[in-house]
């Protein structure tokens, strides 16, 4: 089994009410809060479904809602990188 962040690879992605699936290929599944990309969260399900795994598994991009995810980032906890802090 493969357990390197950077070789995890998305074979299969899929969505319940709350959440972003992903199995990978060396067998885990994943489970993200849609909470944790408002893209994704507010889209349609139409647009949800219409996604494409890029670079052989290490990327998720919708291009109807401009949203991409990596994989590898996933598995570090990172969610949407677009939003910055302000700083008051």
């Amino acid at each position: 089994m493969i357990s390197s962040v950077s070789e995890a690879k998305a074979q299969k992605i899929w969505f319940d009410e709350d959440n972003l699936w992903i199995s990978l290929y060396d067998g885990r599944t994943l489970s993200v809060p849609l909470a944790y990309f408002p893209r994704l969260r507010k889209a349609s399900k139409e647009q949800l479904q219409k996604f494409e795994i890029s670079g052989g598994g290490i990327g998720l991009h919708w291009d109807d809602i401009d949203e991409d995810i990596s994989v590898p980032g996933l598995l570090l906890g990172n969610g949407d990188l677009t939003q910055h802090n302000k700083i008051a």
